[in-house]
């Protein structure tokens, strides 16, 4: 008797794909499309119209001759993905929105409605791969593998998920290059063989945040202050520390006060930017770019540095608490003390960047062995061994007080 595959089809290629591999492959494959979101407020006109995206979903599974079906997730989506990124951007924090839709939705409510349809497995179009080993008492332990295609690995955004829900999850395309990919679309005649790949927030589309977010933040005016590059507020005093203080120390922002800047224009509310932004500011008349380099959303000031190369961009270390550490591998978890080299990854596609970690009773710390720019709080870093993601979590933002 075939195996039963539920494969997420999304109305892009990638998965579109995934769903001819897995049918070719053998099993009994059935597409099912997932209704996340339905207000369009905030997002640009033309994005990621779920309707749309249905349609070209249904026209596929017409095309490969598998069964269709639609579930809405809305309600789920709103109260664990959309929330949450309220709740964050109004403590001053950056979210990854996308990380939680996959372990939040598409493989926890997903994998849900899959099992009532007889679902043996779920699938998606992610660029990643899985492996199985065997524990030393039999048990089975599933790999998180980067995807071959190294422009489009998409494991960082699976970072969160654990062995359970690895277990019955496949990932068809992971071995192939995104132009494969393509290629074999365009030879079945696809519908989505020349769509233009999803962009902006998991199920959202693209937005524009300010907008996207003033739905339950209120704007309100404030400071823009300019720090020059030769300011020497973060060159603390980090001689004859033992090595958990020192870490602490520079793993604590830099916490600003007008008087180390100069005002050189006004926002529209501290919680619409981000760490590293350049766009959206509307402040001329300077030699290089601005960037933002600090939030305060307490007191809704915004501070900005001139130039990519800005000082107050780049820090060496970040710190994550206890309660926000994942492992995918729980077999490899860290103990107490313990001192590990790793790679390691804060944003998507970012190269991955060698790093040490050290585990001490309240959390991990990352040691960067290269200054890393905009570190932002609420948002993933990831571990790895190699190409194997082993371990995940949320980048802490707690600010020092300023004596």
């Amino acid at each position: 008797m075939k195996k039963k595959v539920v494969v997420g089809l999304s109305g892009g290629v990638d998965s579109s794909v995934a769903a001819y591999l897995l049918k070719k492959q053998g099993y009994d494959v059935i597409a099912l499309f997932m209704i996340n979101w339905h207000d369009t407020t905030g997002t640009l006109s033309g994005d990621c119209s779920w309707n749309e995206d249905e349609v070209i979903a249904k026209l596929v599974a017409r095309q490969l001759e598998i069964p269709f079906h639609a579930i809405d997730f809305s309600e789920q989506y709103r109260e664990r993905v959309v929330d949450y990124m309220f709740s964050e951007y109004e403590k001053g924090r950056t979210p990854n929105p996308d990380v939680l839709c996959n372990r939040e939705i598409k493989f926890d409510s997903f994998v849900e409605a899959a099992r009532e349809l007889g679902a043996d497995y779920v699938a998606t179009g992610h660029y990643c791969r899985k492996e199985v080993i065997q524990t030393n008492n039999g048990e089975p332990m599933y790999r998180l593998l980067a995807g071959t295609d190294t422009n489009k690995d998409q494991s960082y955004f699976l970072c969160q998920l654990s062995q359970q829900q690895l277990s019955n999850a496949l990932f068809p395309i992971g071995h192939l290059l995104k132009p494969q990919v393509r290629l074999i679309a365009k030879r079945l005649g696809l519908a989505t063989a020349l769509r233009k790949d999803s962009q902006g927030v998991c199920f959202v589309g693209k937005i524009d945040l300010p907008v996207f977010l003033q739905q339950r933040i209120k704007r309100e005016e404030g400071d823009v202050i300019e720090i020059p590059d030769n300011f020497k507020g973060y060159d603390a005093d980090i001689s004859e520390q033992d090595q958990h203080d020192l870490l602490k120390k520079l793993s604590t922002p830099y916490l600003y006060i007008p008087e180390d800047g100069n005002i050189v224009g006004k926002h529209q509310g501290a919680q619409f930017l981000t760490i590293g932004q350049r766009k959206g500011m509307n402040i001329g008349g300077k030699i290089q770019p601005l960037f933002v380099i600090a939030t305060d959303v307490t007191n809704n000031i915004v501070y900005v540095g001139q130039g990519s190369d800005h000082p107050g961009l780049f820090h060496r270390v970040l710190f994550i608490d206890n309660h926000d550490i994942h492992w995918v591998r729980h077999d490899l978890e860290m103990k107490t003390n313990e001192i590990r080299r790793q790679l390691v990854r804060i944003r998507y596609r970012q190269p991955l960047q060698e790093a040490c970690l050290y585990r001490f009773e309240k959390g991990l710390y990352i040691l960067f062995d290269v200054p890393q720019q905009s570190i932002t709080p609420g948002q993933f870093a990831a571990w790895y061994d190699k190409e194997e993601l082993i371990g995940s979590g949320v980048i802490c933002g707690k600010q020092q007080t300023k004596n």
